[in-house]
């Protein structure tokens, strides 16, 4: 056989190197991390955190990597712990394709394998363009959402490559960490339908542990199944086609894609962001509250499918059905004027008033704006007011999108307004200088600790 796929995506993650990369790539990669640590640090004393960090500190010990919150683990497990510490808010950062993905959450994986092996701060951001680089590109080579399969399938095969690579794996295990992390790491998108769960802002954390043990067993010699992608009953079969990636990485900044990501801007799932920022105008303008009659959130087809069409959205029981709802999340923006963890507590999601402004919420689709995705996420947000006016508001690209990135100003509010609670100000401005430098800090598992509460 030609060279496989594997063994291409294995041949790019193990050649890369951090003179590779172009300046905006390194300084973006650094932004994400940030991010990822605000949004842990906002996690802390969430339900579904606390019960990852107790299950994994069980498999601990005086060796393994540091645990956010306080701990350790094995690398395996210090990825799934971390891994949902980031991922849980529903508030770290996205990329928008034929494949949603959250590609931050590739940071819990490097984290936990880079300290495994004392890898340098350089050696993290590497890492992490290439699991970003491969993860994006699969979500842009197929919709595997429409096969019933969950996003964080690609995850196994991003985290084991950034795994295997901080390890120092050859390419033979590599391409068996691949072949391991690839047959085991399918997700089902039942995770995202329906009534949502904890386990929403787990999966992924999930997949990233899956691909360091991939790698970690790679090492040891354990071979796996191949080929992974060509193979009969392989990944190509289950997708109805092969995977076409153009090429991987590049000497310019445009040519990687991780600064083609996005940040949130807001807790809440990615395509509702624009109708929340939508709302945000709107409120000002319409003065008393109570005189909503109505509103019409005119939207695309991927967010009815995801946020605006399972009717547990317009009256959501769980945070997590909530931060998925279109309905609600605009609904709420547009009453409280904010968008935060305070939105998802129960007495919120229990409160009459705003319940009865959510069911007065429609969503329908636009093929005008459905047209406009991914390039933008465009929704329309239309309030009736009682005296019969009208107002109305489109955004297509909210706050945070990649072609309205965050100042570093506006990113450093939000990052302190999601520690500076959970670890008061100095500590929390401590963790932003320490990260700002990571590829300079020869340990930069240290900074883990930073988030350990006091």
């Amino acid at each position: 056989m030609s060279e496989t796929l594997a063994d291409r995506l294995v041949k790019f993650a193990l050649e890369t190197r951090y003179d590779d990369l172009p300046v905006v790539v390194i300084v973006e990669a650094k932004r994400r991390l940030l991010d990822a640590f605000g949004c842990a640090a906002g996690a802390l004393d969430e339900e579904a955190p606390l019960v990852a960090r107790r299950v994994a500190a069980k498999v601990g010990g005086d060796r393994g990597s540091a645990l956010i919150g306080g701990g350790r683990a094995s690398a395996d497990w210090a990825a799934f712990s971390n891994g949902v510490h980031i991922r849980y808010l529903d508030c770290n950062d996205t990329y928008l394709s034929l494949e949603p993905a959250h590609p931050s959450d590739n940071w819990a994986a490097v984290m936990a394998a880079g300290e495994d092996v004392g890898a340098d701060g350089r050696a993290w951001i590497t890492a992490a363009a290439v699991a970003y680089e491969v993860q994006c590109r699969l979500c842009d080579a197929a919709s595997i959402r429409a096969r019933g399969w969950d996003h964080t399938t690609y995850g196994s095969l991003s985290t084991a490559l950034a795994a295997s690579k901080l390890f120092g794996l050859s390419h033979a295990q590599t391409v068996h960490a691949l072949g391991i992390a690839g047959t085991t790491g399918t997700a089902l998108r039942l995770t995202r339908a329906g009534e949502l769960s904890m386990w929403k802002g787990c999966a992924f954390a999930h997949a990233a542990r899956n691909g360091v043990f991939a790698a970690m067993l790679a090492r040891e010699g354990m071979t796996g199944p191949a080929p992974l992608f060509e193979g009969d009953m392989g990944f190509c079969q289950q997708v109805s086609g092969p995977l076409a990636l153009p090429k991987l990485g590049g000497p310019a900044g445009g040519d990687w894609m991780l600064p083609k990501t996005s940040i949130k801007f807001v807790p809440a799932e990615y395509h509702s962001q624009s109708a929340i920022a939508a709302a945000f105008e709107l409120r000002p303008q319409i003065g008393d509250l109570t005189k909503i009659r109505s509103i019409e959130i005119a939207t695309f087809r991927t967010a009815v499918e995801i946020i605006g069409q399972d009717p547990e959205k317009w009256r959501p029981k769980t945070r997590e059905t909530a931060d998925h709802s279109l309905p609600y999340c605009t609904a709420v923006a547009l009453v409280d004027g904010e968008v935060s963890a305070r939105q998802f507590l129960p007495e919120r999601l229990a409160d009459p008033a705003l319940l009865d402004l959510v069911s007065r919420t429609t969503v329908i689709e636009d093929p005008k704006l459905t047209a406009g995705y991914p390039a933008g996420i465009p929704n329309r947000v239309r309030v009736s007011l009682e005296d019969g006016s009208v107002l109305e508001s489109e955004v297509a690209f909210p706050p945070g999108h990649d072609k309205n990135p965050l100042t570093d100003a506006q990113l450093a509010v939000k990052f302190h307004g999601l520690v500076d609670p959970a670890l008061g100000s100095s500590r929390a401005q401590q963790i932003w200088d320490q990260l700002s430098k990571l590829e300079s800090d020869p340990k930069p598992h240290e900074s883990i600790s930073l988030l350990n509460p006091a």
